[in-house]
């Protein structure tokens, strides 16, 4: 029998899950539309029969030892989703108690960001490092911080929320959050379809982008133009780095890593987001801190990051304690 931790990614749109080893081989994958059920206690029961069904039925070669959820305002002391902005279900939902009544086996809850973050210490770049930041740059944005080897998580489990420190105190965009001017309302693909629009409101500038609605655009498709060159993409790209940019110069200042790890749709689009966000990082910097913090592309790449998150969770959660044994 192989040994496998079940890593679940709980999004606003979707649901995936997936059987790793520790190897951070995945050997099977299931994906659920979270905002299809009504009822959260539902939602769970689906998950477990999901998870079942593929340990009896199909690969029945597995053990499961675990499971690892990463998910919006997941906290690891409780157990709870706690009143997450961007799922159907509202207030607290003990996640961690529901799922290990209906499997029997030990559930570790965290948010989506520290997921990704202890994926990248367990199966991706940051194997080697102490010091390092995750940002994940989906829908909002996510962020989580390595610091002498641990993961920061403060004293209830919220630490590290870059995405909603305010960039503009004038009047700034709104948040789903109900406050005005937070980061992830400029730096997301949500983000950044916004600066594209302001962008065509302003200018009268030839754009293949024009003529688009909000939700046929996608940051697919602002890659697709500023490769052909198209002024609005790349202009759009160059103020998302430059306030992302701004703002990760203040984390390095806060946290001093090694890197700086981009994961997410937006960071997909490489060098467009990558070079200008390299460039007014420095510029934002002290000179003790320049030319010294390198910005990287996650390792854990393609739609299996946030299972491979999850997952990893468990795992590092089994090898320390076989440390301090």
């Amino acid at each position: 029998m192989t040994k496998v931790a079940v890593g679940i990614d709980i999004g606003g749109t979707s649901t995936k899950i997936g059987a790793v080893d520790e190897n951070g081989r995945i050997h099977f994958q299931s994906k659920l539309t979270t905002n299809r059920y009504s009822d959260f206690q539902t939602f769970i029961k689906v998950i477990a029969k999901t998870i079942n069904r593929e340990l009896n039925e199909g690969v029945q070669y597995l053990e499961l030892i675990g499971v690892g959820i990463g998910a919006p305002h997941g906290v690891r002391k409780t157990g709870n989703i706690e009143y997450a902005s961007n799922l159907p279900w509202k207030g607290i939902l003990p996640l961690r108690e529901l799922l290990e009544e209906e499997l029997d086996v030990k559930v570790l809850v965290t948010n989506d960001a520290n997921a990704a973050a202890i994926g990248e210490k367990v199966f991706g770049g940051a194997k080697e490092m102490k010091d390092f930041v995750m940002i994940t740059l989906g829908t909002g944005l996510g962020s989580a911080i390595y610091t002498n080897n641990q993961l920061v998580e403060g004293f209830e489990g919220f630490a590290g929320e870059l995405g909603h420190v305010i960039y503009n105190h004038n009047n700034g965009r709104h948040c789903r959050c109900g406050r005005r001017g937070c980061l992830e309302t400029y730096v997301s693909a949500t983000g950044i379809k916004r600066t594209v629009y302001k962008l065509l409101a302003d200018h009268f500038t030839n754009s293949d982008l024009r003529g688009l609605s909000f939700n046929e655009l996608s940051t697919t498709m602002i890659t697709d133009a500023a490769k052909k060159g198209d002024p609005i993409a790349l202009e759009a790209f160059d103020y998302t780095g430059r306030v992302l940019g701004s703002k990760l110069a203040e984390t390095v200042h806060h946290t001093n890593p090694e890197a700086i790890f981009l994961l997410g749709g937006l960071s997909k689009a490489g060098d467009y987001i990558f070079k200008p966000t390299k460039e007014y990082m420095e510029q934002h910097l002290m000179g003790v801190f320049q030319n010294k913090v390198q910005i990287l592309p996650s390792q854990m790449l393609g739609a299996s990051a946030a299972v491979l998150g999850a997952a990893g969770m468990l795992w590092n959660s089994l090898e320390n304690q076989m440390f301090s044994v």
